[in-house]
């Protein structure tokens, strides 16, 4: 059992000095994952990596949203999705209609379904969020792999291990997901 999954273990037993022995092992990774979902949003963004850092990890040790986490896996799952979360609610409060959120939704063209997004605006990540949540409401299963794949920044090989099935499937599952989000985001 790595260092990382003990610590997790003595978060999930209360162990009131585990989130303060968590951090330092798991900070460069997590902001790695920062910086890699910021620069997939719109230049001018105003969130650095270290915030989004800081406020996912604030999420994550919560001790009223606590979670148990199985696996070192499961975390960064886990810090992934309060990551993009928290973009998703950066991009809402932007997009306000006092903030001149009355504009018209812009769709997402297929280049950053398939590739991933270079530049993606609020509206864009917006109109992400809400077609993987209606995806994620037919297929869970589903919405995970696209969920640790895109958003996490998982491999498919990692997230054939964090899901614990083999990577032709979530080779499977991707290529569906892709081809489901596109469809749903083309038409709106």
């Amino acid at each position: 059992m790595s260092d990382v999954t003990q610590i997790l273990n003595r978060i999930e037993n209360h162990d009131p000095s585990g989130a303060s022995e968590l951090l330092p092992l798991v900070y460069e990774e997590l902001r790695q994952l920062a910086r890699n979902k910021l620069a997939r949003e719109r230049s001018g963004q105003t969130l650095q990596a270290t915030a989004l850092v800081h406020e996912a990890y604030l999420r994550l040790v919560d001790n009223e949203n606590k979670s148990a986490w199985e696996n070192r896996a499961h975390f960064f799952g886990a810090a992934g999705e309060a990551m993009r979360r928290i973009l998703v609610e950066q991009a809402r409060r932007k997009n306000a209609v006092k903030r001149g959120g009355n504009a018209n939704r812009v769709c997402l063209n297929e280049e950053l379904i398939v590739t991933g997004p270079v530049d993606i605006s609020p509206e864009e990540l917006i109109a992400l969020d809400e077609a993987l949540q209606e995806f994620e409401a037919i297929d869970p299963i589903r919405a995970r792999v696209v969920k640790l794949h895109y958003y996490s920044g998982f491999t498919l090989p990692e997230t054939a291990e964090a899901l614990g099935v083999s990577l032709a499937t979530v080779k499977r599952q991707w290529v569906f997901s892709r081809a489901w989000l596109f469809g749903k985001l083309r038409d709106r």
